[in-house]
This record gives C-alpha cells, structure tokens and sequence, in this order.
C-alpha cells in the first residue's frame, strides 16, 4: 500500500510537469503569432480591385521647387484716386436722380440734376458781368489810346482800366463757379439759361450708394453719391515685425476670399510700408492681383501667403501625408507580381515635412530609401485606417 502511494505521486508529478510544459510552449506559440502579428499589421495590403476603386496613385518621389511662406492676412482696397465721394456745391433741391446702386458710369456722365434760383440769379450775374466787360474793354482800349496819343487824362485812363480788370476777374471767377456746376458758359451768354444743373461724376466706376431722393433740398457739402472705381483693387495685407525683413517688392502673394471658395488668387508686391501699425504692429503691404474677378469688391477680407525664398525639394502632395500622433507618415509602394492578379502593399515610413506650396508638402527622411522607391500619392488617411484595423485585428 506503501509502495502504491508512492507510485501515484511520482506519476502526478510527471503529469504535472508535462502540463506545464505543453502550457509554456502554447503560450509561447500564441506570444510568437501575436509579434507576428504586430510585424505583419504595419503593412496595408490591397487587391487590384481595391487600388483601382480607391483610384490610388503611386510614383516615385518628384522634386518640386517649393517657396517658404508668411502668413499674411488684410483686406482688399482700391486707391485713393479711385474712390470718389460726390457733394453738393451748392444748396439745392434734387430734381432728378439718373442712376442707382450698382450703375457703371463713365467719367463726366450725369448723376442727378439740381435746381434752385440760386442757380438762376448765377446764370444772370454772369452774363451781365460778361456784357459788362465788353463794354468795359472797348472803353480801355479807346482810354489807352488816348493816353498813349497825350490826348487823354492819365487818371480817366487808370480809372477805366481798373474798372476793366476788376470785372473781367469777376467774370473768370463767375465762369470757374459755372464750369463747377457743369454750365457752359458760351451757352450762357447767348442767353440760353440751364433750368437744371447737372451732378458730374469725377471718375468712371460703379455707384456705391446713393444719398439724397428726388425733391430732397441739400445742403453744401452733403454728400450725394459714393464710387468706386475696382479696376485698380489690390491686396492690402499686413506683415507682422517678425517677418518684415522676409518681404520685398516683387514676391508673389497667394490669397483666397470667403466669395470665391476652392480659388486660390495670386498678386505681386509692388509697395512694402515704411511705418509700423501699433495695434498689431505691422506694416502694410500692397499687391497688384494678377488674376482679377469680378467679384472683388473692396473691403472683403483675405487670407493670404507671401512666397518668400524658393528651393528644389523632395516633395509629397497633401493627401499623400497623414499625422500619427508626433509623427507624419507617408506610404511606401510594392507591387507583389505572384499570382495571377497582384496585390499592392504600402508600409508606413515617417517622415519630416517642410514648406508647403501648391498642394505639396516637401518632405525629408529618417531613414535611406531605395533608388526608385514608389510612394503612394494619396489616400493616406484611409491607408493608416486600414492599418489601424489591422493592429486591433478588426477585419471588418
């Protein structure tokens, strides 16, 4: 009975140690197919099938001449001789109104016309100051003969030629005022009286606003009409201190505004200021557009970029790069030929980025990348979702 028991431990002990043993090597078994796993996760692999539906590209890595950049942001503006703000000159009721907002208008073309006895009284004191010289300088030429002759007083003579002078300024001050009101005065004085003056506009462009209403009495001064002339609109953009010394004349600006978006616009420095903004400190820069729309309007805030220094990169298009965490990664590219059909597999690889200009981001390498090496060019984010799955081991 003795020797039985015996026998039975060293049989459980052997048991044991063969359980133990087994459990090891599966554990050992399942860990090795886990990093297995893990090593195999890295890599996205697609069917033909699935390239062609994702329209995925692949080439190698192209050199592309990218500009570095400083945000700038401002407004578009026209300038100062563009604008232009029409006032009354003189009290008057507004007796018609030729245009509204939005009207092109040509410059010198009628806006409205004005009426008022004023108007009527200036027509008459010019043409009787006008009839008036011509009596007056008859007279000093026949008083200046005499005097030159000895004939006549010398005082007769420079009595009449002030009286000369004087009205012949009045009438050339008379005439100025005339000409303000956009009266002839040649018409005038064959009697022919405007019976309305007419409102001129001082510079072809488009009505902003319209100030007064027909039959509205305006003071001097009040204004009647704003315009603006966009054929000259340009970027007004304002570069913080820090970057001041980046910018110069000649460098190429990338903008875009809310009213055109997905259009990128592009202008060219022509002015860098020489005067800091306070509130922020900055200065202005302006920019020529080169490629105008005609919805630009003065005023609508831009986004923009100065392209500063130029260099030739290696470079990958926006969608070819995706953020990990603290890492950018962009796709290497291998085509497996077994089969009858290949399939396409992409291995991460992380990379340092750069400038971005145009769609494209300049990249460098932590690592040597083979002669030749294909990269895909797009779709990075949904190759690191595919790869996500992987290392959760959700193949759905």
């Amino acid at each position: 009975m003795k020797f039985n028991i015996t026998q039975f431990i060293i049989v459980l002990a052997a048991v044991a140690f063969t359980v133990a043993c087994g459990g090891k090597e599966e554990s050992g078994e399942k860990e090795a197919a886990h990093h297995e796993h893990e090593e195999g996760s890295e890599i996205v692999e697609l069917s033909a099938e699935q390239f062609e539906a994702l329209d995925m590209k692949v080439d190698t890595l192209p050199l592309k001449n990218l500009s570095s950049i400083v945000q700038a942001n401002g407004q578009l503006e026209v300038p100062p001789q563009n604008e232009a703000t029409v006032t009354a000159i003189i009290g008057a009721n507004v007796s018609s109104i030729k245009v509204i907002e939005g009207d092109e208008v040509k410059k010198g073309q009628v806006l409205a016309y004005l009426t008022h006895p004023n108007l009527t009284r200036l027509q008459g004191d010019y043409l009787e100051a006008w009839n008036n010289l011509q009596f007056l300088e008859q007279d000093y030429q026949r008083q200046k003969r005499l005097y030159e002759e000895e004939v006549g007083s010398g005082k007769a003579f420079q009595q009449t030629q002030a009286d000369y002078r004087s009205t012949q300024g009045m009438v050339k001050s008379l005439e100025s005022q005339l000409r303000q009101f956009g009266m002839n005065p040649v018409r005038i004085k064959e009697g022919n009286f405007y019976d309305q003056v007419p409102v001129i506009s001082p510079i072809a462009g488009s009505i902003v606003s319209v100030e007064v209403k027909t039959g509205q009495f305006v003071q001097p001064e009040k204004v009647l009409f704003e315009i603006v002339n966009i054929d000259h609109i340009h970027a007004d953009l304002m570069i913080f201190e820090k970057d001041v010394h980046k910018v110069k004349e000649g460098q190429r600006v990338r903008f875009t505004v809310e009213t055109l978006p997905g259009k990128e616009l592009y202008a060219e420095i022509y002015s860098v200021g020489k005067k800091f903004e306070q509130d922020p400190k900055a200065v202005h820069v302006h920019a020529e557009i080169e490629n105008k729309s005609g919805n630009l309007i003065p005023g609508m805030y831009i986004k923009g970029q100065v392209l500063t220094d130029s260099a030739e990169t290696y470079a990958l298009p926006e969608s070819a790069i995706i953020r990990e965490g603290d890492q950018f990664l962009a796709f290497l590219a291998e085509r497996e030929t077994e089969g009858e059909s290949g399939h396409w597999m992409f291995t991460p690889i992380e990379v340092v980025t750069g400038v971005s200009n145009n769609g494209w981001i300049a990249v460098k390498f932590l690592q040597e990348i083979p002669d030749g090496a294909l990269f895909a060019m797009n779709n990075a984010y949904y190759l690191i979702s595919e790869m996500k799955k992987g290392e959760t081991g959700d193949d759905d």
